[in-house]
């Protein structure tokens, strides 16, 4: 009996032109206003801790690769440790390096 392949570990396999695509989204988002406005509260998406803004990176909540978009709700001014943390995963995925910042909702 032959074993079944594991799946794939993203969900997408996005052509070169569209991770190009993204990335120029992503340089002219981080132009704007908005996203300027985001930095300059300077609090990390995920941890909460307060970081200079010249020091939050762009995160995309649902990563390309895993078929998420450029856009403002996709889009996270997070931490450079949050982010590295994250890598390629769903929020649902990384939920423990969450819980290490939010203890009160483990108890619900």
């Amino acid at each position: 009996m032959k074993r079944k392949q594991n799946p794939q570990p993203f969900a997408y396999d996005l052509s070169e032109a569209d991770q190009k695509r993204e990335r120029h989204k992503a340089r002219e988002l981080r132009q704007s206003q908005w996203w300027k406005r985001r930095l300059a509260k300077g609090v990390c998406y995920y941890c909460g801790r307060p970081t200079p803004p010249d020091q939050l990176t762009m995160d995309h909540i649902v990563p390309i690769s895993r078929g998420g978009k450029t856009t403002r709700g996709n889009v996270v001014a997070c931490c450079k440790q949050c982010n590295n943390a994250k890598k390629q995963l769903l929020p649902m995925e990384w939920e423990n390096y969450l819980r290490q910042f939010h203890p009160s909702e483990n108890s619900q």
